[in-house]
């Protein structure tokens, strides 16, 4: 009876003990960033930045079946350095910010392809049409802050397609848009 106790009360142990849980980061708006460019008459390119980012990553290294994130950008808050230009943007034309007030992004999976990079499969709502988006994600880093906080950081580029999304836009603007999406969370 003695050495079927120890294997059960071991049992019994690992069952007890309570499960790993993922940690859960706010996107620090002061240094997450999304940028963009397009082609301008086939000449040069336009870039530009959406000011208004804010999200949650849940991160587990151990369990990528854990990991999610979600991204909101709010549409309004473009940015080209250039206002007319900025309020065009905002027009129906573009991004129609008054009907259309944000664009998110919402994981549907992570899958590790080595220690540093991700495949991150999801959704991407623009101007109200939804799009599955799949991602390559290099992770930069993570560690303590010096206020004793954690903190973790990713960055991805990738290529969509106005016309995907039914914007219009205006002749002499490039359909295909270079997106880098650059992110540092702050541990809850």
């Amino acid at each position: 009876m003695r050495h079927l106790t120890l294997p059960l009360l071991a049992a019994f142990a690992v069952c007890a003990a309570p499960a790993h849980a993922a940690d859960t980061y706010d996107l620090d708006p002061a240094h997450t960033a999304a940028l963009f460019s397009v082609s301008h008459l086939d000449i040069s390119r336009t870039h530009g930045r959406f000011n208004g980012v804010s999200g949650t990553l849940t991160w587990d290294a151990a369990d990528m079946a854990k990991s999610a994130i979600s991204i909101s950008i709010k549409t309004e808050s473009v940015d080209t350095a250039n206002e007319k230009r900025d309020q065009h943007l905002r027009s129906p034309d573009f991004f129609n910010s008054k009907q259309f007030a944000t664009m998110t992004f919402v994981s549907k999976s992570f899958t590790k392809v080595d220690d540093k990079t991700y495949t991150v499969d999801g959704e991407m709502t623009l101007v109200g049409t939804t799009k599955s988006l799949s991602v390559t994600v290099k992770k930069i880093g993570e560690g303590k802050d010096p206020w004793g906080g954690a903190r973790i950081g990713f960055e991805t580029s990738f290529a969509i397609k106005r016309s995907d999304f039914n914007i219009k836009g205006v002749p002499g603007v490039g359909d295909q848009v270079e997106v880098t999406f650059a992110l540092e969370g702050i541990k809850k």
